[in-house]
């Protein structure tokens, strides 16, 4: 479903573009309105983006959400490993894996990003490592030895009980033949955040096993555009991905007061540069506004540390 971009005038835009909590109540007006103008800066990035813009934020306080295309199938790139992350600690858990077991990483290796491929045939890693490798640096030979481990039907077939199931990992990384097949790994701005949360929260796993995946998927990525719009310091699970054409992130933010999940995705874009500027300057924008929201009184007065009432 594509969303209009119509401007609408902010107490309309409240009301019908927010999604509100499941209990049915309406958010305050005062709230309500601040993300409504995230709405309309969200819709003014689609405005001048050459290319398409997927949005999707999610308020895990309130349960209101900001959407644009939220349904809308997009290239995941890089973002689908978070899949394969879950798949391989639901598989520790289930006592099929022991992610502290060590493998070899067999030669040759794929390139167009990450590590192993400047490593030599002899080293050896723990599945943990390779998880770890996966995700703060996007190794794309990693990512392809932990596919085959836990097999890629058994990641889809996770998602479908997940409930994501237009969240697809059709290709291993770099496998340029079957993207050509049409062979693509997909997702909806929806589901990747759907799936930022369940890594976060650690579905379905032990205590000690879900704060370990945890601290692993928050291992910050240096090409993530999405966490150049957070302050430094912030806790966050910020997955990125790029190829031609592509720039998309998943994320989760531990906001203290506010956390939320969130995706931007984009395609047919006509300079990648562009999209990631777009992630960017969205994330900041979203941070900017539930930062407010989780500092404010009901009322909208900020009070921080060290400031005199008056």
């Amino acid at each position: 479903m594509e969303a209009t971009v119509t401007r609408l005038p902010l107490a309309v835009a409240a009301a019908c573009v927010l999604a509100m909590p499941a209990s049915g109540e309406n958010l305050p007006a005062k709230p309500a309105h601040l993300l409504a103008k995230l709405r309309a800066r969200v819709e003014a990035v689609d405005a001048r983006l050459d290319g398409l813009l997927g949005f999707y934020v999610r308020d895990l306080t309130t349960g209101a959400t900001i959407e644009l295309r939220p349904d809308e199938v997009f290239p995941t790139a890089s973002s689908i490993k978070l899949a394969v992350l879950y798949e391989l600690y639901r598989q520790a858990e289930e006592g099929r894996i022991d992610v502290g077991e060590s493998t070899r990483p067999p030669l040759p290796r794929v390139g167009g990003g990450g590590i192993l491929q400047e490593l030599g045939g002899r080293v050896s890693l723990t599945w943990r490592d390779l998880a770890v490798l996966m995700i703060g640096w996007s190794d794309n030979e990693a990512t392809n030895v932990l596919v085959r481990r836990v097999g890629m039907e058994a990641v889809n077939r996770r998602l479908d009980a997940l409930g994501l199931p237009r969240t697809r990992l059709r290709r291993l990384m770099m496998d340029i033949e079957a993207a050509r097949r049409g062979d693509e790994n997909v997702s909806t701005p929806r589901e990747m955040a759907r799936l930022a949360e369940i890594v976060a929260r650690g579905d379905s796993l032990s205590p000690a096993r879900a704060a370990d995946l945890l601290a692993l998927a928050a291992v910050a990525d240096e090409g993530s555009h999405f966490r150049r719009g957070l302050p430094e310091g912030v806790k966050a699970i910020s997955k990125p991905g790029a190829l031609e054409g592509v720039r998309c992130e998943a994320a989760w933010v531990d906001l203290p007061g506010r956390p939320y999940s969130a995706a931007i995705m984009t395609a047919y874009l006509r300079r990648d540069l562009d999209g990631e500027a777009a992630i960017t300057e969205l994330s900041a924008a979203i941070y900017d506004t539930f930062d407010r929201l989780a500092r404010s009184s009901e009322y909208g007065r900020i009070v921080s540390d060290g400031v005199t009432a008056k």
